[in-house]
């Protein structure tokens, strides 16, 4: 790639300047625009085409520089999305720069755009050098399943958590549950032992389905797929995290 990191280009949907749930401790998060996956209960459909606000990686920074008194010990910056490899040089760029400053650095996906070629592996290993931890989503461990619920095929993604596991880098898992939709027990278990083949989760997260996404939705004139889809139940909930092997 460019290794004029500083003036590298990118497209951001919103930033926040104190987010508490996009990696350990406080962060500054960066959600970036733009998704190839179509997921039925997606609460930012506005990130899929929108082209956002531009900035260079130098202009990021700086930017969530003024807040690095909030993040203390162990918080740092996440790059989120819409999905945030396919603007894969300029997150590469911002975390080259964020680590000339001993920043954390924590990159939120869904892993749709990773591929085994030589091209990208070469590009994704500079990534995976300057990135600390890859928190990633997953939506569904059947693959049919997984094209209905997303348009996509998992298979490149769950490439992705192998190859990460490989190479000795950190993740978290996350897993969207969605009554009727995602919480196939069978499914849930099967994802437990694909999770389990790997040697560097270091947590998993249950994330309950919410709603909050639909007035987007309308907003944009996009029927809502899962409008009768109620949110899940506390028991719903903990029988996931069991099947997972959640303890809290």
């Amino acid at each position: 790639m460019n290794t004029d990191y500083e003036n590298t280009i990118g497209y951001v949907h919103k930033l926040e300047t104190f987010a508490l749930v996009d990696g350990p401790g406080v962060r500054f998060a960066a959600f970036l625009s733009g998704c190839n996956m179509r997921c039925k209960f997606c609460h930012n459909p506005d990130t899929w085409t929108s082209k956002g606000e531009r900035y260079t990686a130098k202009e990021l920074l700086d930017y969530a520089m003024r807040y690095k008194t909030y993040w203390r010990g162990n918080g740092g910056i996440t790059v989120s999305g819409g999905e945030p490899l396919l603007q894969h040089d300029f997150v590469t760029s911002l975390f080259h720069l964020a680590k000339d400053h001993n920043i954390h650095t924590a990159i939120d996906t869904a892993g749709q755009p990773f591929s085994l070629s030589s091209d990208y592996l070469e590009r994704f290993d500079e990534l995976i050098s300057v990135t600390d931890l890859f928190i990633l989503d997953l939506k569904m461990m059947n693959n049919l399943g997984h094209k209905k619920l997303t348009g996509v095929s998992n298979e490149n993604i769950l490439e992705m958590a192998r190859y990460l596991s490989d190479k000795g880098k950190e993740m978290w898992i996350r897993h969207v549950l969605v009554p009727g939709v995602t919480d196939d027990e069978n499914d849930l278990r099967f994802m437990f032992d694909f999770i389990s083949s790997l040697n560097t989760v270091s947590k998993v997260e249950i994330l309950p389905y919410h709603t909050l996404g639909i007035a987007k939705w309308k907003e944009l004139n996009i029927p809502y797929p899962l409008e009768d889809v109620p949110v899940p139940t506390k028991d719903q909930i903990s029988r996931a995290e069991q099947l997972l092997h959640i303890t809290k």
